[in-house]
């Protein structure tokens, strides 16, 4: 499998799913950098000095639940450093530019496949079917986006091998 068809892979969701991307993103953003700032227990250097100051804690040692809370502030830091990504690639999305399109196109395996609505059917060379979503607000149409796919006809479809589930529709080709 292909490293690079891997990423590519991985990068799609976001941008096939702008919309939803950018609110779900950009919600949780705030939160998840607020907490790997402040961290989960960082009020516990407060308690620290009192129990030093009262004798119950020896300066130098190390209160139980630290690492724990900085393993914390660094799990929230990866996933707010991934949700801002995910932000970015959702908003590229949205305004039209083809953060993994151009790629699949280019690399993909071309098939015939069907639009339903916003639902797309297509068979891969190894015979599995399958009905991926292709939303209004981040089409999976390239080099076009703005072409207009009628729904029923046969459309080329260009998928990566390795993961079909990155798929455009190709609208500078008609089957046949």
């Amino acid at each position: 499998m292909n490293p690079m068809d891997t990423l590519i892979w991985l990068l799609n969701f976001p941008a096939a799913h702008g919309y939803a991307m950018v609110f779900i993103a950009g919600f949780s953003i705030l939160g998840l950098f607020l907490l790997s700032a402040r961290g989960v227990g960082s009020s516990g250097s407060a308690l620290r000095r009192i129990r030093e100051r009262e004798g119950l804690l020896h300066p130098g040692q190390r209160a139980t639940g630290q690492v724990g809370g900085r393993v914390l502030r660094i799990l929230f830091r990866v996933l707010a450093f991934l949700m801002l990504c995910s932000l970015v690639i959702g908003i590229l999305s949205l305004t039209g530019v083809p953060v993994t399109r151009a790629y699949i196109h280019d690399n993909g395996r071309p098939t015939t496949g069907t639009i339903d609505g916003d639902w797309v059917t297509f068979t891969t060379a190894e015979g599995v079917e399958y009905t991926l979503e292709s939303n209004f607000f981040t089409p999976a149409v390239y080099p076009d986006r703005d072409a207009s796919i009628p729904t029923g006809e046969p459309v080329v479809v260009r998928y990566l091998p390795g993961h079909p589930q990155a798929f455009v529709i190709d609208s500078s080709q008609t089957p046949g």
